[in-house]
């Protein structure tokens, strides 16, 4: 199997360098806003979008005029690839199988992100990389690049610039074999007070590192608004707020990659509910004419399920999983936090609170989560037997015997972070 993997290294710059990238990234956003301006004058004239060739001829127009001559300074290559990432993004707002793609928007300075792209020409040599019309730029070379170099990006973040490497590598993947429903499957519940619960009784709590620096980001921003725009001092303001912003997705990252990577290296198979998370945070403020309800409540919700990053952990959990040779399915969610593992009745009634889940019909009783990650994993088996990936003679007497031996709260064992 062929897999391509990325390689971000921080470079070690000085002034003259990072003033070539400010200029290269300067000229790449100048391009796209051109090019952005094109084919929304294009589209309001003759409801047409531009191609990627029509757009290169321009590119040839801009750098021979008098007030873009300057273009001509950065390499051609990375300019084509903004013009080519543009044309993609346009191709993604009109794909109607894409609903959730928008259409691409005007790069401001301060407020995006300064990165430029070269597809080819790029070298490697041990802890420094060869970047056309710059030079060699050494970097903190953390780990051996593994797989063939495809393309090479520059970006800045924070006050720091990295490069981030592309490989592309043949991957061996083991065949996958007859799964043992009672070793070899485990039902994922995603939640707020847990992150994540599996069938076993083991869970993980949130690491909600937005909520721990929100009030200093909240501060941090006030300090930022009081200052005049574009100053000195505003801008050395506005470094401190994407320093705590840096460091709050770098914690979460951090957090994803070691669970997901763990939960992959433990399970041959992983069933996760297939939520809409989309749909999950969105507003309840409503409008004027239908106000929402319990407004202040889902902001909450929302502000929670979004900082914990689920949707980034079910998407490692499902590469992880692929290149292991293992399977990650998403099964339908409905009802499995109130259909009761022990008797199979179904009603909203059994989980009396958040956390409490009591069958109206036997009485089983157990965690909500724990109860959702258990049917979960039962549907999960069905999908698997009807594709003959189980064991016919095990796969129903094994499934049922760890809801009888499950207490009504299983402690926080932690195991997933904490695998010795």
């Amino acid at each position: 199997m062929i897999i391509r993997k990325a390689y971000k290294f921080r470079l070690k710059t000085n002034q003259e360098i990072e003033e070539l990238f400010f200029q290269f990234a300067g000229c790449n956003r100048l391009v796209w806003n051109k090019a952005l301006a094109l084919q929304k004058d294009t589209l309001d004239k003759i409801q047409k979008v531009l191609s990627y060739n029509h757009l290169a001829g321009y590119l040839v127009k801009w750098k021979k005029d008098d007030d873009t001559a300057f273009l001509t300074t950065a390499p051609s290559q990375t300019l084509q690839q903004t013009l080519k990432a543009l044309d993609r993004a346009m191709k993604d707002a009109f794909d109607k199988k894409q609903p959730g793609k928008r259409f691409p928007v005007w790069k401001k300075k301060f407020k995006c992100v300064d990165s430029f792209r070269y597809p080819q020409g790029f070298k490697i040599e041990g802890n420094r990389v060869f970047l056309p019309k710059i030079g060699w730029v050494r970097f903190h070379k953390s780990r051996e690049i593994q797989g063939t170099p495809r393309n090479m990006t520059v970006s800045r973040r924070g006050k720091h610039w990295f490069v981030s490497i592309q490989t592309e590598q043949n991957l061996v993947v083991p065949e996958r074999q007859i799964f043992n429903p009672y070793t070899d499957v485990v039902g994922i519940d995603m939640g707020v007070a847990r992150f994540v619960t599996d069938s076993s009784g083991e869970y993980v709590e949130p690491l909600n590192s937005f909520k721990k620096l929100e009030n200093k980001l909240a501060r941090a921003q006030r300090l930022l608004a009081k200052k005049q725009k574009f100053s000195n001092n505003w801008k050395k303001q506005k470094q401190a707020v994407s320093k705590i912003h840096i460091k709050i997705a770098d914690a979460r990252n951090d957090f994803l990659q070691k669970l997901s990577t763990i939960m992959s290296k433990n399970h041959a198979v992983i069933v996760a509910e297939d939520l809409r998370i989309k749909n999950m945070s969105a507003s309840a403020k409503g409008d004027m004419e239908k106000p929402g309800k319990n407004v202040n409540a889902k902001a909450g919700l929302n502000k929670s399920i979004l900082d914990q990053g689920w949707g980034n952990f079910l998407r490692m959990i499902g590469y992880k999983q692929e290149w292991s040779g293992g399977v990650f399915l998403q099964v339908d969610p409905k009802n499995t936090s109130r259909t009761c593992p022990a008797c199979g009745h179904v009603s909203a009634d059994n989980r009396k609170s958040q956390a409490l889940f009591i069958c109206t019909e036997c009485g089983h009783s157990a965690n909500a989560d724990y109860v959702g990650a258990v049917n979960v994993k039962v549907r999960g088996i069905e999908v698997l037997k009807a594709a003959g990936h189980c064991r016919d003679s095990l796969w129903r007497e094994n499934i049922s015997s760890p809801t009888k031996q499950e207490p009504a709260d299983p402690g926080n064992r932690d195991l997933c972070l904490n695998p010795a």
